[in-house]
């Protein structure tokens, strides 16, 4: 549990800088970092930048280093989440929280979509903050330390936390009128995915928002994080509910209400694409799970 401890007291320091030099160090810090990135990785992002964008190598080159140099300021915000938690207003502008108020009132709960774009993490942080009972939905850290950090440090400012293996948990709080997080974005293993146009190109993409919603006939609500970095605010956008249909053809509702999510998601990282995480092997399912035979008959049926 070293690495807890090394997080506390870096926790601690973070606490203690004003909040320019805390942000100056947290670019500093991605900057060195970005060099130590395997080349092979810094490839993969700049080729998913480029294949998806449109964009030249160099622009490509730019934007794929630019979203990993941002994890520095990130990691900063993270360890500075006592500071921010007192101050929430000066760090998180919400646009769109009517819309979660609103399900709140109703008591009907709701899932909120969104993608590793942005301060993920302040996300949540920024809806609990603001009244909204949120379930956290997280993936098990390797390192004990590191999850035992995090888990506090998203539990501290008002977020339930549970792991993605916690299925009934979710659906169990919903029902109560909880707000359940989900980041959509991951590419996932093709039993928990459906297929659909991402950037131009067939995507696996993960059911857990569409299939919930149409479970519960809950809303889903797509919600984005954008950084300004000259004043280092952030806004966060949440969209108008989306409800999954509930025909016989539950695959088919389903896909239908992923694919409106994925062109959301899409339409935002078009807009702010040094944001995304385009270190992340988006498409490897595609390329080791999925047959020539099967992306061809999903294409066709796009036309």
């Amino acid at each position: 549990m070293l690495s807890y401890y090394i997080l506390k007291a870096l926790g601690f320091l973070a606490c203690l800088l004003p909040r320019r030099a805390a942000d100056a160090v947290g670019w500093g810090l991605g900057r060195l970092a970005w060099p130590f990135v395997p080349k092979k990785r810094r490839r993969l992002a700049a080729e998913n930048a480029r294949r998806c964008l449109g964009c030249s190598e160099a622009e490509a080159a730019r934007i794929a280093k630019a979203s990993a140099v941002r994890f520095g300021p990130m990691l900063m915000e993270v360890l500075r989440f006592p500071v921010i938690e007192r101050h929430i207003g000066d760090y998180v502008a919400i646009e769109g929280l009517p819309y979660l108020q609103k399900a709140l009132a109703e008591g009907t709960g709701g899932i909120i979509a969104t993608a590793h774009s942005g301060n993920w993490e302040l996300m949540g942080g920024a809806f609990a903050l603001a009244g909204i009972p949120l379930v956290g939905v997280a993936q098990q850290q390797r390192s004990a330390g590191a999850d035992r950090f995090i888990v506090e440090r998203r539990t501290q400012i008002g977020m339930h936390i549970t792991y993605k293996k916690g299925v009934r948990e979710m659906f169990d709080m919903l029902a109560q009128g909880w707000f359940i997080g989900l980041i959509m974005d991951q590419d996932p293993a093709k039993r928990d995915g459906v297929l659909v146009e991402f950037f131009g190109q067939p995507t696996n993409y993960f059911t857990g928002a569409a299939g919930m919603g149409r479970f519960r006939r809950a809303p889903i609500f797509p919600a984005f994080m954008h950084r300004d970095d000259a004043t280092g605010r952030h806004t966060l956008i949440v969209a108008p509910p989306i409800y999954t249909d509930h025909t016989k053809d539950k695959r088919a509702d389903i896909q239908r209400t992923t694919q409106r999510l994925a062109a959301l998601t899409e339409a935002h990282i078009r807009k702010y694409p040094e944001e995304w995480f385009w270190l992340h092997d988006r498409w490897k399912s595609i390329r080791k799970s999925f047959s020539k035979e099967e992306l061809a008959a999903f294409e066709k049926q796009q036309k």
